[in-house]
């Protein structure tokens, strides 16, 4: 659920942690993580609030708290002596292994939503989490959600539950299921899901400018995120969504 140097950044501020009793500062964290900007890592550890695995303790310095590690990473376990205050243990990553929607699915779908058509709803897959925050991975679960026929149109179609509030503006909250239209092209100002770097993946208004490629969250404590042409590829098009009370 995370990329690769946002899950190498929570395990190193986990270890710092635990070695230390404090979280380590920026510019320690950009260099375990090979990075040439503090930006940078300002954006991971936003990206890591936002999927609820790091806390800031307010009103406090270098006070980051890790409220939980990825599902993949073992449970902590009771450590021996902890090192003198100022030494952290070398950084040694596990091993990652990032899991995204590639674009193809499964051939079928055209004939169970006719199936649906008839029988008034019909079962979509759900594949996985997709960030209404910065990118995450979405991942293909076997799951599938239940969708009125009326709310489908021509094409093929998919689910994804969301992660985040970035696009709470556009009534979209976390928790909710979205019915995504599958297409490689969008309006400009549609919400689509959005592959970037064929790695991440996040739902987000379109936006074209020029040269460059918007991807605009509909919440004004997020920034909107520019990049080149050929680092976005369009998976599908936002078309309705579910809602359980």
């Amino acid at each position: 659920m995370l990329t690769r140097k946002q899950h190498e950044l929570l395990m190193f501020i986990d270890k710092h942690l635990r070695a230390t009793g404090f979280s380590p500062s920026f510019e320690e964290m950009k260099e375990a993580l090979r990075l040439k900007s503090k930006s940078g890592i300002h954006r991971l550890i936003t990206a890591l609030e936002e999927r609820g695995f790091l806390k800031r303790r307010a009103h406090r310095a270098r006070a980051l708290e890790v409220v939980r590690l990825p599902e993949n990473v073992a449970p902590r376990r009771s450590e021996a002596a902890p090192a003198p205050a100022g030494t952290p243990q070398p950084f040694s990553p596990p091993p990652f292994s990032p899991n995204v929607i590639r674009g193809h699915f499964a051939p079928g779908l055209a004939g169970v939503q006719k199936a649906a058509n008839e029988a008034g709803s019909v079962a979509l897959p759900l594949y996985g989490r997709i960030a209404a925050g910065l990118p995450i991975e979405a991942t293909r679960d076997t799951a599938m959600v239940d969708v009125p026929a009326a709310l489908l149109g021509g094409g093929e179609h998919y689910a994804l539950e969301v992660a985040g509030d970035s696009m709470a503006e556009a009534g979209i909250l976390d928790g909710d299921t979205v019915i995504i239209r599958r297409g490689d092209t969008a309006d400009n100002g549609a919400i689509v899901v959005a592959l970037v770097d064929d790695q991440e993946v996040t739902l987000k208004r379109l936006r074209r400018r020029g040269n460059s490629v918007a991807l605009e969250p509909a919440n004004r404590a997020y920034e909107t995120r520019i990049f080149g042409p050929d680092r976005v590829r369009v998976q599908g098009r936002l078309i309705g969504l579910l809602r359980r009370y």
